[in-house]
């Protein structure tokens, strides 16, 4: 089996850089669309309370929705990089 040229992250920067004012080197653009925004149901009861407390926040629940549904990932996010940290300095500590 052939094995691919790969190249490293600071091989490709250096490439790009000596690259980019050369327009000759890039290929045309490419544009990208967004998919229509996604549908989510709701059982009748959440949707109900969703729905009070936009009405609280003076927000469509729309957008009051999204801002939980924003806030709840960054919660998330921040979650399991801690988590991921964690286990890679147990792993650390272990191999030491």
């Amino acid at each position: 089996m052939k094995k691919k040229n790969r190249l490293t992250e600071e091989e490709i920067d250096e490439l790009v850089t000596a690259q980019a004012d050369d327009d000759d080197a890039w290929e045309e653009p490419v544009t990208v669309e967004r998919d229509s925004a996604a549908t989510l149901s709701l059982p009748p009861e959440l949707a109900s309370r969703a729905a009070f407390f936009a009405r609280l926040h003076k927000m469509p629940v729309a957008d009051w929705l999204e801002s939980i549904i924003q806030e709840r990932l960054a919660f998330e996010e921040s979650a399991f990089a801690g988590l991921k940290q964690v286990m890679e300095e147990k792993a650390t500590y272990k191999t030491s």
